[in-house]
């Protein structure tokens, strides 16, 4: 499936509807996509080396192989788009977790999460990679293109969806965001429903003000290497 194609697929939601609750804020998301690009374009700037190290570790050992890791993601208005990582597992990972059903059901029942010492598909630069959550950079490139934004709800899986039906669409009226309110509130370390709780609560307040704050309580966060896996 081409990314042309991928994006002209929606969820099942009133993107009218979608849309209208948008237009109230037309100065903010201006303001937004501008500090968006901007930020995207610093960061960028910042992190080279860091980019430079890890594309040259996947030349070399276990590791070597593809250096993205994109994933299908529901963005704004439901649109769908590839999410960007650095590849933190094998390269046929899915496959892996897969073949052994009991790990995957409770891959399922745990909110789409394992943990590191029990997923038989991350790597040890994976590991190093998520816990200084460098896999998340490769995102600055989604902030560029215009389908993620420095600071908004986490981009889910369509599964996920689910977990949003009482206000879909009001989740959808905003870009899903490289760092969010629900990361600065304990990330991997909080599930459904109350992760869902935590995006409602960014949506409802959200403003320049929250997302300095937000961006600022992250950079901490990542140095301290606080819920992250």
């Amino acid at each position: 499936m081409s990314e042309q194609t991928v994006k002209k697929e929606t969820s099942p939601v009133d993107r009218e509807s979608v849309v209208a609750k948008k237009k109230g804020n037309d100065l903010y998301f201006n303001i937004k996509r501008c500090l968006d690009i901007i930020g995207a374009l610093i960061g960028l700037i910042i992190t080279f080396p860091c980019f430079l190290f890890i594309c040259l570790a996947y030349l070399f050992g276990k590791n070597k192989g593809p250096l993205f890791f994109k994933q299908l993601r529901v963005g704004q208005f439901g649109e769908k788009f590839y999410m960007y990582k650095f590849r933190s597992m094998i390269v046929n990972a899915e496959q892996v977790l897969k073949e052994d059903k009991a790990l995957y059901k409770k891959y399922l029942n745990n909110n789409y999460k394992l943990e590191q010492h029990e997923d038989p598909r991350i790597t040890k630069l994976g590991q190093f990679l998520r816990k200084t959550s460098l896999d998340e950079l490769p995102q600055l490139f989604n902030v560029l293109k215009g389908e993620m934004s420095l600071v908004g709800p986490r981009p889910v899986i369509q599964e996920e969806l689910k977990e949003y039906e009482s206000r879909l669409e009001d989740f959808l009226s905003v870009k899903p965001g490289v760092t969010g309110y629900w990361q600065i509130c304990g990330r991997s370390d909080v599930g459904y429903p109350e992760r869902a709780t935590l995006e409602f609560y960014y949506v409802d307040h959200k403003g320049i003000k929250l997302d300095i704050h937000i961006v600022m309580k992250t950079i901490t966060l990542v140095l301290l290497r606080k819920g992250a896996y």
